[in-house]
């Protein structure tokens, strides 16, 4: 009988297919433990210093910190813009904080109302979660000490000590310097330097207006960071120093204004209204650029109450506008001298007279003058400002010609001065008639008498007349006012590598010898003089520009009426004749005659400039003649007289009454 062979043939099979299973899955498993065993040898051996690092950040933080903010200093590094040390208090807001509470117990340390309490309680509320929200700066050192020593009874609550800027001289420079102030929603962009999480620290300020806003990336700095070791709930348990990243400071600005010139101005003027702006005439460095009257602009760092702000927006006299940039006035009788040597560069005679009877019929109404000043030729009628001389010189031209003549010394242009403001105030020709008035756009021939006095459609800021006044005293470059003059050392681009004047040297000495007679013999030679001795005078122009139309009597000829009625009062000047260094424009808004308001205050300003170069202080202060030795026998008791002491720039007169009319 045969055995049945079925039965070892199953077993074979089944074994067989154990086998293979048990292959398979052990090759699994080893491929498993391969991998694992890779994965830890990448882990801690390759990976090591990376997961080391993710470590340490679970047990330490960097907290950013703001960079101290670049100095602004004058041209002989007087400190215009600087830091100082303020001591604030911050709350964030966190688990099993009860912000209410916390703020009420605040309250008995330092001053907190119920209404600022409430601002406070929704401000941090809205804030990110353990984002600290200024509660209070500037705390005298008594407060700041209170709450550090209870520090741990008051979770959430810091006072640490920052920096705020500060402005050590006020309102003399807050329009040039500008001011920062503290960051809100719309300063912070998507992209870009304004993106940066420094931007939400609660110390931080960026500039909000002159140089602070113009420059202010360079001012800022590159922040830093604090080294903290927290725990694991993120709190703060205790600094390390030795991890501290240092911020980088911002950039020093280097201004080209001269403080004590600067402050010079803003004694002169006031609490009148307008600007003056100097410049060096070989140059175009700006050594005054003042705007009155101003604001402190320490007070815009803190933040203005509602009502402090209203009260300077409202005020007539208008503290917050820049007016030696972003005002524009008709410049009177100032622009007479670009009108003259228009006429010289286009052959008009200077000898050529005009009978000036203070009245002057033409074009079916009649033309008026301050004075009968009789038979006058260019010369004269510069230093004596005769509008009857020129409404006949300005037929004579046109206004094309005095415009393209205006425009070569920069009357109607922006200059790249490094602060946003400027207006380019206009100087009209027949083009602009045409562009602007379509209804009317023929200029009519009675318009051009207006326009050759410095009234009409012309309108220009002081800084334009300043640069006409330079340009003029240059005789010879087409100077551009500087007002940055260095950026963290780095030296700008000079005012006087912009090419040369396009006009005759010989009408430019006209224009010049014109102007030193207003000064000597003509409108302003009763206030001009500079006291500085015979070698020292100074050349200018006087103007009175009406701010509106005597018809009806709303305008106000002079220094009477309603203030906001009066004409404006204009002077533009240099000094020395000889040499000139210094060229000055001034205007006093709605001061009356130029003569009375502008000229006076011009030559206090112009006397600090001058007395400040050593060169011209030198030829000042020429010492006197010892007296002869006395002989005798009572020689020893004979003390000669002291030579004069030198001039004082502090000590100036008055404003003198009662002076010329421009």
């Amino acid at each position: 009988m045969a055995e049945p062979s079925i039965f070892f043939e199953e077993v074979n099979e089944r074994q067989g297919v154990f086998h293979r299973r048990a292959f398979v899955l052990g090759g699994f498993a080893g491929l498993g433990l391969v991998a694992l065993g890779g994965r830890l040898a990448q882990l801690q051996l390759v990976e090591t210093q990376r997961y080391e690092k993710l470590s340490a950040s679970n047990q330490f933080n960097f907290k950013l910190m703001p960079p101290p903010r670049g100095l602004i200093v004058d041209r002989n590094g007087v400190v215009l813009a600087s830091n100082r040390p303020n001591f604030r208090l911050l709350v964030a807001r966190d688990k099993g904080i009860d912000v209410p509470g916390t703020l009420k117990t605040l309250a008995n340390f330092v001053p907190l109302d119920d209404a600022r309490q409430a601002r406070l309680t929704r401000d941090i509320n809205s804030a990110p979660k353990r984002a600290p929200v200024e509660v209070m700066e500037d705390m005298t050192w008594e407060q700041f000490s209170a709450i550090n020593l209870r520090n741990p009874e008051l979770p959430g609550v810091t006072a640490d000590m920052g920096e705020v800027r500060v402005y050590p001289h006020g309102g003399a420079f807050a329009h040039v310097v500008g001011y920062v102030a503290k960051v809100n929603k719309t300063d912070i962009t998507e992209t870009g330097p304004n993106s940066e999480p420094i931007m939400l620290n609660p110390g931080f300020r960026i500039g909000k207006q002159g140089v602070e806003k113009a420059f202010d990336l360079d001012l800022r700095g590159k922040p830093g960071a604090r080294k903290v070791e927290v725990d694991a709930n993120g709190r703060e348990v205790r600094a390390d120093p030795e991890g501290d990243i240092p911020a980088v400071p911002g950039k020093e600005i280097k201004l080209t204004i001269d403080a004590d010139v600067q402050l010079r101005a803003e004694q002169v003027f006031g609490e009148e209204s307008g600007a003056a702006v100097m410049m060096d005439c070989r140059t175009g460095d700006i050594l005054c650029m003042f705007s009155g009257p101003s604001f402190d602009a320490n007070r815009f760092v803190r933040g203005l109450t509602g009502p402090e702000y209203r009260a300077l927006a409202e005020y007539e006299r208008k503290p917050l506008f820049n007016k030696a940039l972003t005002a524009t006035y008709p410049p009177g009788s100032t622009f007479k001298t670009l009108v003259a040597l228009s006429a010289l560069e286009h052959g008009y005679d200077p000898h050529t007279v005009h009978v000036c009877n203070k009245a002057w019929p033409w074009g079916g109404r009649v033309w008026h003058c301050d004075e009968a000043h009789g038979a006058q030729d260019l010369k004269g009628a510069i230093a004596t400002s005769c509008d009857i001389y020129f409404y006949q010189v300005g037929l004579f031209l046109g206004p094309d010609k005095i415009a393209e003549t205006a425009r070569k010394f920069g009357l109607g242009e922006i200059f790249d001065i490094g602060i946003p403001g400027q207006k380019s105030g206009l100087v009209p020709d027949t083009a602009y008639k045409r562009r602007t008035f379509k209804k009317d756009p023929v200029w009519h021939p009675g318009e051009t008498p207006s326009m050759a006095i410095g009234q009409g459609y012309t309108h220009l800021n002081p800084l334009q007349l300043c640069v006409q006044a330079a340009r003029i005293a240059n005789g010879q470059k087409a100077l551009h006012p500087r007002l940055i003059r260095s950026i963290g050392g780095v030296e700008q681009k000079s005012g006087a590598a912009w090419g040369d004047l396009p006009v005759d040297k010989q009408h430019l000495a006209f224009v010049r010898e014109a102007m030193a007679a207003v000064t000597t013999v003509g409108t302003a030679a009763a206030v001009a003089d500079l006291g500085l001795g015979p070698n020292i005078k100074m050349a200018g122009k006087t103007g009175t520009a009406q701010a509106y139309s005597y018809g009806g009597g709303r305008g106000a000829h002079g220094a009477v009426g309603q203030w906001k009625l009066r004409d404006h009062a204009w002077f533009i000047a240099y000094a020395p004749i000889e040499e000139p260094r210094y060229a000055i424009s001034v205007l006093v808004e709605h001061g009356g005659f130029g003569a009375q308001a502008a000229a006076p205050r011009a030559r206090e300003i112009m006397r600090v400039a001058l007395l400040k170069d050593p060169e011209l202080r030198a030829r000042i202060e020429k010492p006197l003649p010892l007296p002869a030795a006395p002989t005798g026998p009572e020689s020893g008791d004979i003390v000669p007289d002291l030579p004069d002491q030198p001039l004082d720039p502090n000590s100036q007169p008055g404003l003198p009454a009662g002076t010329p009319t421009a």
